[in-house]
């Protein structure tokens, strides 16, 4: 997807291209997924950041591809290193953080909604940054046709989207058989690190992974840890806590 925008329709008719949908459609199916694309406008300096820095950062998905055929990352980035994983890195504060703080290992990141990753990609040119790539896809798509078993050093979800109402627990992206599928994507001795500001959510990451084989929770059962150094606080986290809001790091290690 060379110019990745350049593909899509023009729905606003005024010459910006978003991206087109970030998940494979599958006629006559309606499948609950842990997001709903609200992307707002795509704005003229988005569409650029596509334009001119999506052949450099990002990796285009191939729909249709089967499984068992991941994709080389050695070649992607030109070297052999550790690899961290982020998924619904938003504007990619944390993403960007870390690849600017630890060069060794190679960051890829993950997202839905096209402005976030429009932002991190001017952020990234800007970086001259070398060990990102960025998908703009599903998660669970790319994780069970792109990424070979037991390959990941680390995985990191921050903040997803809580879906607190009751009736929308079942979107949320945290339940046994997502767990089971990045169990399967980690190396051993390899990082889950999970980081939510809603106990309720907090409360099923616990029920979900603390009973998945093959983690282990770093803190002991339904336990927690300090926001670590590789996680950057964010401002809306610094004004929750000044609320009185809780925050709470999970951490699980492959066995």
């Amino acid at each position: 997807m060379t110019g990745h925008g350049s593909r899509a329709g023009d729905p606003a008719g005024d010459g910006r291209k978003a991206p087109p949908k970030p998940f494979a459609i599958q006629p006559g199916q309606r499948q609950v997924r842990s997001f709903v694309l609200r992307q707002g406008r795509f704005t003229e300096a988005q569409q650029r950041a596509f334009d001119e820095s999506w052949p450099r950062f990002g990796l285009d998905f191939e729909p249709g591809k089967p499984s068992g055929q991941p994709r080389d990352f050695d070649v992607v980035f030109g070297r052999s290193a550790p690899r961290i994983l982020e998924i619904g890195f938003g504007n990619g504060e944390a993403l960007r953080y870390s690849a600017r703080h630890d060069p060794a290992r190679d960051h890829i990141g993950i997202e839905v909604h096209a402005p976030g990753v429009g932002r991190l990609l001017n952020a990234l040119a800007q970086d001259d940054a070398r060990n990102v790539r960025l998908y703009h896809r599903d998660a669970v798509e790319v994780l069970e046709h792109d990424v070979a078993d037991a390959s990941l050093d680390e995985i990191r979800i921050y903040f997803p989207d809580p879906w607190h109402k009751k009736r929308h627990h079942k979107r949320r992206l945290v339940n046994p058989a997502f767990a089971a599928l990045l169990v399967r994507k980690l190396a051993p001795g390899g990082r889950l690190h999970l980081a939510t500001d809603w106990q309720d959510y907090a409360e099923q990451m616990w029920d979900v992974l603390d009973a998945t084989p093959g983690i282990a929770n770093r803190a002991g059962p339904r336990g927690s840890v300090e926001r670590p150094a590789w996680r950057p606080q964010t401002h809306f986290e610094t004004r929750g806590q000044k609320l009185g809001h809780g925050v709470w790091d999970l951490l699980y290690d492959r066995g």
